[in-house]
């Protein structure tokens, strides 16, 4: 199953490595990422796999909110199939 795992927020150092750890704690495997910075605005898109994963997307969820509270970001993941069915016109 491969989920997409959305970042926003102020630009600073590290957070590109704090989402990867995060999954990495997990046992979930980055497919592509592309990232940018808008004046100080931080945005990243993940696709990632997990067929390895140790927790479900609800769970990792709960970690992300406290990994984005933490760090001042909104950080959401969801399954491919409800990405791609909400960014179908």
């Amino acid at each position: 199953m491969r989920a997409f795992i959305t970042v926003l927020g102020k630009d600073m150092v590290g957070i590109l490595a704090k989402v990867s750890m995060a999954c990495a704690e997990e046992n979930i495997s980055i497919a592509e990422v592309t990232q940018s910075v808008l004046q100080d605005v931080f945005v990243m898109i993940m696709l990632v796999d997990m067929s390895g994963a140790k927790k479900s997307i609800s769970e990792m969820q709960s970690k992300f909110d406290v990994l984005g509270s933490e760090a001042g970001l909104k950080i959401h993941i969801m399954h491919e199939d409800i990405f791609n069915s909400m960014h179908r016109i």
